[in-house]
């Protein structure tokens, strides 16, 4: 009799726990280092934060949407901004909620009503045919955005350091700003260096630079044959200026013997002896 008084509380009990328990959530939490996971197959991404009062009251229709992603075999995700300033700046985030529709790649953002009824028939419908897709340019994985993304995480890095510096270590706010100003001033004198280092070896000085003579170029093989057609040419010429000025000078001396025997002068002593 107690055992059989005991199976309607059991039972209450089994109906009660999972209940009590709750449901396992069927929303992805992405990150920094799981978003590319994005580029293959269909997803809608919903960018939040803890704080934001739309955002929490989107979550019960979100959740409500992802009880539905198996049958309409879409992923349902989600982003903590105040976790993720990466993921914040690779897909601009500027409002909060912001929710994104991606296939194969393409990156849509969604801009109707929220309700669970209408991110179902924005699916099923494929309602997302009708959005222009972001550009190529401005696409997650961009080099642009990549940028972006990591100037997010370094602007988030400083407010950390910053956080830490004047609330665990104690130093005035003042000081904090010094200390950065005085790291900004450095590494822009180290990135100068550098800048100036590589144009100097990219685009050298005109002192610097070695002459250029005209015939250093190479010369292409038409141009080579011509030349070489015209020094064959004058070395002819010149052998033939060597035998006419040979010739010439030959003749020359032929004349000068034969007017110097004509010339020469007959001596009257030798006359008187004759007569």
């Amino acid at each position: 009799m107690a055992a059989a008084g005991l199976l309607p509380v059991v039972g209450l009990f089994l109906l009660v726990l999972p209940g009590a328990l709750g449901k396992r959530s069927q929303v992805k939490t992405l990150t920094d280092g799981t978003w590319r996971d994005l580029l293959q197959g269909e997803w809608m991404i919903e960018f939040y934060a803890p704080w934001c009062p739309a955002c929490q009251s989107l979550q019960p229709e979100w959740e409500k949407f992802a009880e539905w992603g198996e049958d309409l075999e879409v992923n349902i995700a989600k982003v903590d901004v105040t976790e993720e300033p990466g993921l914040s700046g690779r897909f601009i985030i500027t409002a909060l909620p912001t929710i994104y529709h991606c296939k194969d790649g393409e990156f849509r953002r969604y801009q109707g009503p929220r309700t669970k009824n209408d991110f179902i028939n924005f699916i099923s419908d494929k309602e997302w045919k009708s959005i222009e897709p972001v550009s190529s340019w401005f696409g997650p994985s961009s080099l642009m955005m990549s940028s972006m993304s990591a100037l997010f995480q370094l602007s988030m890095w400083i407010r950390r350091c910053h956080s830490y510096l004047t609330e665990d270590i104690g130093i005035p706010v003042w000081g904090s700003y010094a200390i950065f100003a005085l790291a900004t001033l450095f590494s822009g004198l180290i990135l100068g260096l550098i800048m100036v280092f590589l144009a100097d070896c990219l685009c050298p000085s005109k002192r610097h630079r070695p002459q250029q003579y005209p015939y250093s170029k190479k010369l292409t093989s038409e141009s080579s044959r011509f030349l070489k057609k015209l020094d064959e040419e004058q070395e002819a010429d010149e052998e033939d200026l060597s035998d006419d000025e040979a010739e010439n000078k030959e003749l020359v001396d032929r004349d000068c013997s034969t007017n110097a025997v004509r010339q020469r002068p007959v001596n009257p002593a030798a006359t008187t002896d004759k007569s």
